[in-house]
């Protein structure tokens, strides 16, 4: 698809990324039969093929409506279209800069967003982002949530026990992103790898001074704040990195695909653009890291089951969502599946296990309408197994499914800490 770039974004390094995006596209169609929101809403324009077409006609500098920005947020940023795409579209690259270029263009013809979604947006990048300050509020929010309307409720979910973390030292030393959000949501999950890996002779540690991936800034629109954030991630495992940590380890894998995308976001950043190369090329999912010691984790299972007397898992069936951001933003596939499975556990997959539940980072803040019907038809499916549990992979997709179940929904990695015992 060729495209002729306006002025204002000749010569830019986000122009001609786009334009390079963009030519790629050949318009086949593909995309759409696994897009989410054109599955629910069947408009042309709520498809990235669609949308693509909108951002090609900003790029060229014509006219930018509310109703441009209005396809683009409705957009979930899955990415499951670049998972279909024969033709290598890195769509949610697109999508980020055609967003800050339509936001661009109509605050220039003084045309803003509702007062309303303003503050929405300014809350979400200036809380959750803030570890301290969103831990606050989730720990007040925890101790009233009875009292909280349905829809705030959603977002707390009730406070867990982490269990211990591991005081023992090993050799061999990897990172681990405490995470902005996870911390106050869910502080086992961290806590349990930390304990897996214990058991493996792996002591994970953390950079104090590292804190949100950038993407929630990034994400909604702040691109300076996001690369801002990932240049103090940077700094703060810098010195870790140097004395030979193996790996820098993600449990949630809408970090993980941040982290990994800084060598490109920060390629032309004299000072940072080595060194964030090196950071994307440590950073690696659980799902990764795991597999190399599958050995290990099966004796230790079979050791933790045989003092219960049981088999380690007792045949427990679960269902397992891999969210979009590892399977579609970091095309990873079957080692969640492979890892529980040579445990024992009995894991199954839903029939549209390649959807998106309608979390999406903020989106379910920012679009709760489509957001909840996405995450209900994902639920039906998941239910449908009759699972004892469901397991996913990231912190945003395991609060959304258990706002609308009874089952319990975990990281997966909880599973794995309980049958080590």
């Amino acid at each position: 698809m060729q495209t002729t770039l306006a002025e204002f974004l000749r010569d830019t390094p986000d122009g001609e990324e786009a334009k390079s995006i963009v030519g790629k596209c050949v318009h086949c169609g593909f995309c759409t039969a696994t897009c989410p929101t054109y599955q629910l809403l069947g408009d042309e324009l709520d498809g990235p093929r669609g949308r693509i077409y909108l951002m090609k006609q900003v790029l060229e500098g014509q006219p930018v409506t509310q109703s441009t920005r209005l396809h683009l947020d409705r957009c979930l940023t899955c990415r499951n279209c670049e998972s279909t795409c024969p033709s290598g579209v890195k769509y949610g690259r697109l999508v980020d800069i055609g967003r800050k270029v339509v936001d661009d263009r109509l605050e220039a013809q003084g045309i803003q967003r509702p007062a309303r979604e303003r503050f929405a947006r300014w809350a979400l990048r200036e809380t959750m982002t803030r570890p301290a300050l969103f831990g606050t509020a989730m720990r007040m929010g925890q101790r009233v949530r009875p009292l909280l309307p349905q829809a705030l409720r959603n977002k707390v979910p009730q406070a867990v026990d982490a269990g211990a973390w591991p005081r023992t030292t090993h050799a061999r030393k990897m990172l681990l992103l405490d995470g902005c959000v996870q911390p106050s949501m869910s502080p086992n999950i961290n806590a349990a790898t930390a304990r897996v890996f214990d058991r493996l002779g792996v002591q994970l540690v953390m950079a104090r001074e590292a804190g949100c991936c950038g993407a929630v800034r990034y994400h909604t629109g702040d691109h300076d704040g996001g690369l801002d954030n990932m240049r103090r991630n940077i700094d703060a495992w810098w010195p870790a990195v140097q004395a030979g940590a193996e790996a820098i380890v993600m449990t949630a894998s809408g970090c993980g695909v941040m982290v990994k995308e800084y060598g490109h976001l920060l390629r032309n950043d004299a000072h940072y653009a080595d060194r964030a190369r090196q950071i994307s090329a440590l950073t690696k999912d659980l799902s990764e890291l795991l597999p190399n010691f599958a050995d290990a984790l099966q004796d230790a299972a079979a050791e933790a089951g045989s003092s219960k007397g049981t088999n380690g898992t007792d045949g427990q069936r679960v269902a397992y969502h891999p969210p979009c951001t590892l399977q579609h933003g970091q095309q990873i596939r079957g080692k969640v599946e492979a890892l529980l499975t040579g445990l024992g556990v009995d894991v199954k997959l839903c029939a549209d296990s390649h959807l998106c539940c309608g979390s999406a980072g903020t989106y379910s803040v920012l679009q709760p309408a489509l957001s909840y019907r996405l995450r209900d038809e994902k639920l039906a499916n998941l239910q449908a197994l009759k699972p004892e549990a469901i397991v996913s992979a990231n912190i945003g997709c395991i609060t959304h499914l258990q706002s609308g179940t009874g089952t319990p929904v975990m990281h997966w990695i909880e599973l794995v800490d309980r049958m080590l015992g």
